[in-house]
C-alpha cells in the first residue's frame, strides 16, 4: 500500500527532516543522526533514484542531516556548504555563493508570491498487515525475506516512476519534459504511534529534476506533482505485486481476499494469518473506522448522500488525523521484537504464535496446488475491462493498470508471473473493450497515450 504527503516549507520540512528521519523528531543535544538512528533501532537513511548522479551522491549511501536540511529544507545542493566555501574563496559575494548552490527557482522567490513552496513528497510504502504479523513474529530469516522483498518492491515502483510518469513541467506548464532520474532519500520505520508493529518506508522525493535548457546545458526545474499523485494508485498495486509476490514464492505462501471496508475492494492477505491476529497488529484501525461513521454521519446529514470516492478518501484522512496519538520516543527493535512476542503471546497462546509460519505454509501449499500459474490474458483483459465499466464512465491507462495489477494478485495469489504482464493485459483491455473520449484540438500536439481518457 502506499500513501502520498507533501513536503511544504512552511509546515512540514522540519518534521520530515527530523521525525521521518529519527522517527519521533526528537533526540538529545548534538546526537548524530546516524547515531540517533541506530539508537532508536532504525537502519539509517539511503538515496535512491537515478538523479543522484547529477549531485554527485551514490545511490544506497547513507542520508546526513545536514543533506536533508539542505535539499528539502533550503531547495539547495546537499554539499551546497562545500560549493559555497569554495566559491567565497575565489572571491564570488556572498548573495552570488549562495545562489548558485540553489536548485531551480529559489524558495524565496516562491514565497515572497504568498505562495508556499512543495520541496517534496512524501511517498510511504507499507505491506499488507498479515506481512507485517509474520515480519513481527516470524524469525531472523522470515524477517529478512521479508524485508529484502519490501525493499526490491520500494525500488521497483519507484523505478516505474521514474521510467513512466516523472516529468517536469515550466512556463505554465506550456514547456514539458520527461524526467526519468528522482532524487530520494528512503527511511525504513518499524513500528506505529502505538508501538505495535508496522514496517514502512518514507521515500521522500525531492521536486526537482533537471532537463535540457534551450542551450543544451541541464537546468534544474520542478516535477509535475499532480502527475505523481495521479499515479499513486498504480504505483502502489505494483509495490504490493511485487512484494506479495516474492515473499510468497520464497516462504512457500499464498493469499487470499480479505474485507477491509464493507462495499470497497477486498485486500488480499497472507492465507493463514487470522483476522484475530490482523486486528492486534492494526491497533489504530478500529479508532480510526470508529472515527470515519462519525464523520461519514455528519456528511450525510450536511448534504443528503453519502460521500463519493473522493469525500470517502477524506473523510478516512480526517478519522486518521484526529485518532492519531502524539509520537512516542522510539525503541531498538531487539526490544520491540520482545515485547510483540510477548504481548502475542499472552493473547493467543504459544501453540498458536509458534505454529504460525507452518500453518501459514500449510494452507498456502493447498492454495497454490489449486492455482493455474498460466494466466489467461484475453479473460483478464475482460475481467479488468468490466470492473470500471461498472464504476468509471472514464478513465485512464492508469486506471487499467492498476486494476491489471490488482488481477494478477488476486488471480495468481501469490505466484510469480512474467514480467511485464501487466502491460500487456491493459494494453490489451484499452484495445478492444474501450473507446478514446480525449480528442486533440486542432494545432495541438496529441497527448501521450497515458494521458487520455
Amino acid at each position: 500500500m502506499l500513501s502520498v504527503a507533501k513536503i511544504q516549507r512552511r509546515n512540514a520540512w522540519r518534521y520530515y527532516i527530523r521525525g521521518v528521519a529519527f522517527g519521533d523528531g526528537r533526540r538529545p543535544a548534538g546526537q548524530a543522526l546516524k547515531g540517533a538512528q541506530e539508537l532508536a533501532g532504525l537502519p539509517p537513511g539511503r538515496w535512491l533514484g537515478r538523479g543522484l548522479r547529477a549531485l554527485g551522491l551514490t545511490e544506497g549511501a547513507e542520508v546526513s542531516e545536514r543533506q536533508l536540511e539542505l535539499l528539502f529544507g533550503e531547495g539547495r545542493h546537499p554539499d551546497a556548504d562545500r560549493i559555497e566555501r569554495g566559491l567565497l574563496d575565489d572571491g564570488v559575494d556572498a548573495a552570488t555563493a549562495r545562489r548558485l548552490t540553489v536548485l531551480g527557482q529559489p524558495i524565496e522567490e516562491i514565497e515572497a508570491r504568498q505562495q508556499t513552496p512543495v520541496l517534496g513528497m512524501d511517498f510511504t510504502f507499507r505491506p499488507q498487515a498479515s506481512l507485517v504479523v509474520l515480519w513481527a513474529l516470524g524469525d531472523a530469516t522470515v524477517r529478512r525475506v521479508i524485508e529484502r522483498a519490501h525493499e526490491r518492491a520500494v525500488a521497483t515502483a519507484l523505478r516505474w516512476l521514474e521510467d513512466e510518469v516523472a516529468e517536469t513541467r515550466w512556463a505554465s506548464g506550456r514547456g514539458r519534459a520527461k524526467t526519468p532520474a528522482l532524487v530520494v532519500a528512503a527511511f525504513r520505520h518499524i513500528d506505529n504511534r502505538d508501538g505495535l508493529p508496522l514496517l514502512h518506508e518514507h521515500c521522500l522525493i525531492l521536486n526537482r529534476v533537471q532537463r535540457l535548457g534551450a542551450d543544451g546545458d541541464p537546468v534544474w526545474g520542478a516535477l509535475d506533482t499532480y502527475r505523481l499523485y495521479q499515479n499513486v494508485v498504480a504505483a502502489g498495486t505494483l509495490y504490493t505485486l511485487a512484494m506479495t509476490t516474492e515473499v510468497c514464492e520464497a516462504l512457500g505462501l499464498a493469499t487470499v481476499p480479505r474485507e477491509v471496508t464493507p462495499g470497497l475492494r477486498p485486500v488480499m492477505e497472507i492465507a493463514g494469518v487470522s483476522e484475530d491476529l490482523i486486528n492486534w497488529s492494526a491497533s489504530r484501525r478500529q479508532r480510526i473506522e470508529d472515527a470515519l461513521e462519525v464523520l461519514t454521519d455528519q456528511y450525510v446529514k450536511d448534504h443528503g448522500h453519502l460521500p463519493g470516492e473522493r469525500g470517502r478518501h477524506g473523510l478516512g484522512w480526517w478519522a486518521a488525523q484526529e485518532t492519531r496519538p502524539a509520537k512516542k520516543k522510539p525503541k531498538p527493535l531487539a526490544q520491540l521484537l520482545a515485547w510483540w512476542r510477548a504481548s502475542a503471546l499472552l493473547r493467543f497462546g504459544q501453540q498458536l504464535i509458534d505454529g504460525l509460519l507452518g500453518r501459514c505454509r500449510a494452507v498456502g501449499a493447498a492454495i497454490r496446488a489449486r492455482v493455474d500459474p498460466a494466466v489467461d490474458v484475453a479473460l483478464a483483459a475482460v475481467d479488468v475491462a468490466a470492473v470500471f465499466f461498472t464504476v468509471r464512465e472514464k478513465f485512464s491507462r492508469r486506471h487499467i493498470l492498476a486494476e491489471a495489477r490488482r488481477h494478477l494478485l488476486e488471480t495468481l495469489r501469490g505466484r510469480e508471473f512474467t514480467r511485464g504482464l501487466d502491460d500487456y493485459i491493459t494494453h490489451r483491455a484499452l484495445l478492444r473493450y474501450s473507446r478514446r473520449h480525449t480528442v486533440t484540438k486542432p494545432g495541438r500536439e496529441a497527448p501521450a497515450a497515458d494521458r487520455m481518457t
